[in-house]
């Protein structure tokens, strides 16, 4: 299984519910910490772009080895739209969408589908899904990625009427779900809330919390995820 984090102190609190010393194991073109899980774990770096490369690259390396990740897992803190996502909770992603990937018209925002390109959705395994929030109490939603994050109601607002199902705001579950996706590898999203999604208030950030929930949410999945097969 592969981790894939935005930051270091995201990375080490999955790290932390895993018992023992991680080992750092370097890779061509990442750098890695290895549990006993067995789990790799990469701070990716911050949006989709340093996301999707660094997983890309996790990923080439362990098939090129012969030892294939099983399972991609984008995993961090973000923004959780109210009431449905408290601060403090966790939300697993039922579908990872990138929100601010298309086109600004005067009729509104088109998403790069509607102009003849790509993909703007990735689906995680439905089994898998329904598992992790059992195990955990997270919400199930729609993760939304994003460049920039929402710092206003009207935005947030706005986030909202396109997709009725969000839950929760991130900047790398599209970038981590693309690079898995062109290897064929399954993919999920778990985000622990640290703010709600809207005006930007840093003083009602709960970002110490958010990283506690984290560690507790893998303690529960561990399991989950190490014995998940793909169907």
């Amino acid at each position: 299984m592969l981790v894939a984090t935005a930051v270091p102190a995201e990375r080490d609190a999955v790290v932390r519910a895993f018992p023992g010393a991680a080992e750092q194991v370097h890779v061509p073109g990442v750098s890695l910490l290895r549990t006993s899980g067995p789990c790799d774990l990469v701070a990716t770096g911050v949006g989709p772009a340093a996301a999707a490369a660094a997983t890309a690259a996790a990923l080439s390396a362990a098939a090129h080895a012969g030892t294939p990740y099983g399972l991609v897992v984008c995993a961090g803190i973000g923004g959780g739209f109210q009431p449905e996502a408290p601060v403090g909770s966790l939300v697993v992603a039922r579908t990872i969408t990138v929100a601010d990937l298309g086109a600004e018209t005067a009729d509104g925002f088109l998403p790069v589908t509607d102009l003849g390109f790509g993909v703007v959705s990735h689906h995680p395994p439905r089994s898998l899904v329904r598992q992790v929030a059992s195990a955990t109490g997270a919400g199930v939603g729609t993760v939304l990625t994003v460049s920039t994050v929402t710092g206003t109601a009207a935005r947030a607002a706005e986030l909202r009427a396109r997709h009725p199902g969000a839950r929760a705001e991130g900047m790398e579950g599209f970038g981590v779900a693309e690079a898995a996706g062109a290897q064929g590898r399954p993919v999920l999203e778990i985000r622990a809330i640290s703010n709600p999604v809207g005006p930007r208030d840093r003083a009602a950030w709960r970002i110490a919390d958010a990283l506690d929930a984290l560690t507790e949410g893998f303690g529960k999945l561990a399991p989950v995820l190490e014995g998940w097969k793909p169907a």
